[in-house]
């Protein structure tokens, strides 16, 4: 693991901050809802800058969080694989975006990038990247899932051969609701603990993954933004949003992480669609779009092969 300094660790703190700037551009040239934007400071140390659309022309709720927190003691959820830095003090800074849109056949879409720096008075300070895009769709198109994942594969192709095959393995694993045992979605990528080339080779792949994501979902919005859907379609789009729900309270991380640091819950929970359902039983119509859903689409799949 190469060293870093404070100023390395300011130059993603300002990377981040532009991302932001240029995902909220994007979802701003299809809707013409202003976005809210809350900035807030942490008692502990750090801040961050919450944006958030809700109720607009094309999507029910977008959220576009930038945060650089400090704290005195890392949480369990920050690392499943290093137990011995627990209690540590730590700086976490992270970009995350959730879309909620109001089209059926417009996917929802998640977006997390984020650096960790775990300090130590008696040793140097250990880092690591995390983060990942992944993609939920209600009705599902094969074209866009193939465009998704190629697009996160070109990201991945120039870091090594088997990256994005690796990464979108644990995209796969990861967004899995164990008690429903289906997948959130069709995946992407997702990585942690990513420290295994120098800093600036690791950062230049979040920068990638970060501007990839805009490359990835803003065609597949233009594309089916204005397709036609009726009640019917809503109402499975409200349902599968329940299983979104279940997944980022029961398993997320991310969510846990800022629970157990004592985070902002108001920004933690923007990822939560402001409209959602829950069917007991819900029978699924056999021959319908809405089970080609499931048989096509909520299954492990190659979606991109070179």
């Amino acid at each position: 693991m190469s060293e870093i300094n404070t100023n390395q660790i300011d130059e993603v703190s300002n990377f981040l901050t532009d991302l932001q700037k240029s995902i909220i551009k994007m979802i701003c040239t299809f809707d013409e809802k202003k976005f809210l934007e809350d900035k807030w400071k942490r008692e502990e140390g750090g801040g961050g800058l919450t944006c958030l659309l809700e109720n607009g022309n094309i999507f029910d709720k977008v959220g576009v969080n930038f945060s650089d927190i400090l704290g005195d003691k890392l949480p369990a959820a920050a690392t499943n694989i290093r137990p011995e830095l627990l209690g540590r003090n730590y700086r976490a800074m992270g970009v995350s975006v959730v879309s909620h849109p109001k089209n059926p056949h417009v996917p929802t879409v998640h977006l997390n990038v984020r650096l960790f720096v775990a300090f130590n008075n008696n040793s140097k300070p250990i880092w690591w990247f995390g983060g990942g895009f992944d993609m939920t769709p209600y009705y599902g198109y094969e074209e866009d899932a193939i465009y998704w994942h190629k697009t996160a594969h070109d990201i991945c192709e120039s870091y090594g051969k088997n990256i994005y095959s690796e990464y979108k393995k644990n995209c796969d694993e990861y967004f899995f609701i164990k008690h429903r045992k289906e997948p959130r979605g069709i995946g992407g990528i997702f990585f942690d603990d990513l420290n295994i080339w120098e800093f600036d080779k690791c950062f230049d792949f979040i920068k990638a993954v970060g501007n990839g994501f805009i490359s990835a979902y803003s065609p597949i919005i233009n594309k089916r933004l204005n397709t036609p859907y009726d009640e019917k379609q809503k109402d499975f789009q409200l349902y599968r949003r329940g299983r979104y729900v279940e997944f980022n309270l029961v398993y997320d991380r991310g969510t846990l992480f800022g629970l157990q640091s004592n985070g902002r819950t108001e920004s933690i929970l923007m990822s939560m669609p402001p409209l959602v359902k829950w069917d007991y039983n819900h029978k699924i119509d056999k021959g319908s779009e809405e089970e080609k859903l499931y048989r096509d689409f909520l299954v492990p799949k190659k979606w991109y092969e070179n």
